[in-house]
Order: C-alpha cells, then structure tokens, then sequence
C-alpha cells in the first residue's frame, strides 16, 4: 500500500507542478486559460473560478494532465477574445508558455534538493571496502579501509567528497565519459594522503548498473563483517551462529568487509554444490571455528549460496549538511549535473553506445517511490528531486507531441519566418506519437524482466 500512495503522490506532484508552469505563464502572457486537469477520465474534483473561468479539473487516473487554453486551431473564438487565444500571441510568448512546464520541474528538483541540503542528510561515508579481485580498483593498488578525500575528472578540479554517493557519482560520470577518475585518500593509519587513479577510459558502460560498479570494484562502503538477524532454521541457524558474531577469517582468508563476507557466500556453490566453509569468529571476546555450509539458491536462473542471516554492520554515517547559499548552489549544480546525465544517457542510447535496458517505467519507478518513502522524508524528496528531473529533461526533447516538439516548431518558425504547415505537423505528431510508443514499450518491458524475471 505505501508503495502505491507514494507512487501516486509523486506522479500527482509532479504532473501538477509541470501542468501549473504552463499555466501560470500563460496567464502573465494574457492567454485564457479554459480547464487545467491533473490527471485523466472520470473527474473526481470541479470547480470553476468565477473571476477568470477557468475550470479546475481532479480526474482519476492521475498519470498526466493538461492545460486547455482558448485556441482558434481548436474552436471559434469569439472576436472579442481574439486576443487571449493561444496561436494569436507573438513567438516568444507561445516559446515561454511551452518551456514553462520542463522548467517548472527543474526548479522543483532545485528546490527539493535545496531542503535536503538545508537540512541534512546521514549518508554513509566514502570508507572504501576491499574491492573485488581483478577489479579496476584492486589494479589501481586500492585494498580497502582507505578514506576517500577528493575525486576529479580529466580535465576537471578535484571535488570534496563528503559521502560515498559523492563518489559513485564521480565514477558513474567518469564510467559514461569515458575518463580515468582521481581518488584522493588516506589510509586507516597513514596521516598523508595518497593518489589513486581508476582507469575508466576503457570501461564498456553500456549498462550502468551493479555490474558495471563490479567491474571498477567499487560496489558500496565498508561495513564489518559481522551477523545481524538470523533466520530460524536457516543455513546460519543450523551452524550454531549467532547476531553479533564477527567473522574474521573463512577457509583461513582474512575477512575485512560485510561485502567481502557476502560474495564468499554467494561463491561457495560449485556444480550446484554449497562446500563448507570455516569461519572464524569472534563472539563477546572469545574467538571460535564454525564450520557453515550455505543453502544453495537460484538468483535469475543462476545457483548462489546463502545463510539466511544479515551480512554486515551498518555503515559508517556521516551528516551532510549545507548553509542556505550553498545549499541553494549544490541543488543547483545536482540538477544541472543529473540533467546533463540523463542527455548524455539518452544520447548514447541513440546511437547503440548504451543499453536501452537502461529505460524504466512506471513499475520501476513505483517500487523506487515506496523504497524511498519507507526509507523517510529526506530519501522521499531525494526521489522526488531525480524524477522531476527526469520528467523536465523527457519533456525538453525534440519530439512531437512534446513539449520540446512544440519548441522545435517554434525554432524553426523563427528562422524561416512561417510555422510549420499543417501536413507536416500531422505526419510529425503521429511519428512522435510512434517513438513515444516504443519508448513505453521498452519501458514496460524492462520494468517486468527487473521486478518479475
């Protein structure tokens, strides 16, 4: 149920801050306004404002909404309104109205961000966990327990990292462009920092997800190897483990790390086969052996060991917390940072450089809102912040039936010094209306394989 409230309150906001630009500039441009409706079918809510006439429309499916403004295209329009109609105001008003909307949302992501910033958020810190074997990380000479301090680009000045999100963004923009990313840190005993350089020039980034970050080695904080919640009758259970055991040592290999603990698990089939493994284990001061053999379960198709118990402590957290200027200008830097992101994404999508795997809908999107939501406000408006982005870039593109469609029009009526005929905005709309459809289509379709396959 939270899922669902928190997916319909996030759609609703979203679609009505959008809906709420158009409208708001097409009344300061003089524009009649005759119904904004946020969502669709059966209405739910109507009223009629007695000063403009404007109806405010609440309908029932709430997964988009729209603005009806006084159009000759539309319907005759009484002379004396000539003037309020849309398709009778100059270029740039029509252009301010269109883009008012993609923009709305950007200024909400700037303003959800904002908050987040203001009020802080405790996030875990940049402590580098061992990185995989092989990895890009373990090549570089990282070996875990290392603070990251800055990171930095190519061509870029080296940024304070507060958070190890602050770094994985670092590495997902380095991953997408191709560069070799800078890490400076400093040892759990070292007092002098060191520079470590990720080669992720020659990383294939087609899909940027959990396999891509296991690919640089990198794959989330360190946190100690130690036992939480123990199923009964569980793989764990039946060993004789109990929460609070701290693993130090399996088949005689130092264990540093709860991630490094959980891929041992994980690798301990063979032939569909879980080996016993022993553990050494400190429990309340006395070190003691366990031998533990793993359940053997399938995860999308492929044989993995598990214990039935929570691997590895929370975190380490940090409060990150910014003043009302900087936070204003990091909420800033984010959304123009996630915006050129989510372009670069789409645009390597465009020509096969990037996996359409990459596309969510809306039961992506709907598991991310009641994730986030159960998570509290701050992740809640974290959430929020990247989808209103995502909605403010989508409608910026250059596709008919868009909003940046619309302002493909426009453009080419400022240059030309005619609008676009009528015949070639039918057959624009109805190739736009076409990619729309597939985009969904692969959406959708990529929803079902992450949730259900």
């Amino acid at each position: 149920m939270m899922t669902l409230v928190a997916f319909i309150v996030a759609i609703a906001l979203l679609i009505a801050v959008h809906e709420y630009g158009h409208y708001r500039v097409a009344v300061a441009c003089g524009v009649k306004v005759l119904r904004f409706s946020i969502g669709f079918g059966k209405p739910l809510l109507r009223w009629q404002s007695k000063k403009s006439g404007t109806e405010y429309v609440l309908a029932l499916f709430p997964l988009g909404g729209f603005v009806k403004m006084l159009d000759e295209r539309e319907g005759p329009v009484p002379p004396v309104e000539r003037h309020q109609a849309f398709n009778t105001q100059s270029l740039g008003r029509r252009t301010a109205i269109v883009a008012a909307g993609p923009l709305a949302n950007l200024l909400l992501a700037v303003l959800l961000y904002s908050v987040v910033n203001w009020t802080g958020v405790q996030l875990p810190a940049a402590l580098l966990a061992p990185p995989v074997a092989d990895s890009i990380a373990s090549q570089a000479g990282l070996v875990g327990g290392e603070r990251v301090l800055r990171a930095g680009l190519e061509g870029e000045s080296d940024k304070e990292v507060q958070s190890f999100e602050d770094m994985r963004w670092q590495l997902t923009r380095g991953a997408l462009d191709g560069q070799d990313v800078r890490l400076w840190v400093r040892g759990d005993t070292a007092s002098t920092e060191r520079e470590f350089l990720l080669k992720l020039s020659g990383l294939d980034s087609r899909d940027v997800d959990a396999q891509m970050f296991q690919k640089i080695g990198l794959i989330g904080p360190m946190s100690r190897p130690v036992l939480g919640d123990i199923l009964p009758d569980s793989a764990a259970a039946q060993a004789g483990l109990l929460a609070g055991d701290e693993v130090t040592q399996v088949d005689g290999k130092p264990i540093n790390d709860g991630q490094q603990l959980r891929l041992m698990i994980r690798q301990s089939v063979v032939n569909k086969v879980a080996a016993t493994q022993l553990w050494s284990i400190l429990r309340e001061g006395r070190r003691l052996q366990i031998n533990v053999t793993p359940s053997v379960v399938l995860e999308q198709g492929q044989p993995i060991g598990r214990i039935g118990a929570y691997v590895g402590a929370p975190p380490e957290l940090v409060l990150v917390r910014y003043g009302a200027f900087d936070g204003s200008w990091q909420a800033l830097v984010k959304t123009w940072d996630v915006s050129t992101l989510t372009l670069k994404m789409m645009g390597r999508m465009l020509i096969g450089q990037a996996s359409v795997k990459n596309i969510s809908g809306p039961l992506t999107i709907a598991d991310y809102a009641g994730k986030s939501a159960s998570l509290g406000l701050t992740q809640y408006l974290i959430f929020l912040a990247l989808i209103s982005v995502s909605l403010g870039v989508l409608n910026l593109l250059p596709l008919p039936v868009l909003d940046g469609g619309h302002l493909m029009y426009y453009l080419w009526e400022g240059v030309t010094g005619r609008p676009v005929s009528d015949a070639w905005m039918e057959r624009l709309q109805q190739g736009g209306i076409a990619i729309l459809m597939l985009m969904m289509s692969i959406a959708i379709f990529n929803d079902v394989s992450r949730l259900f396959g």
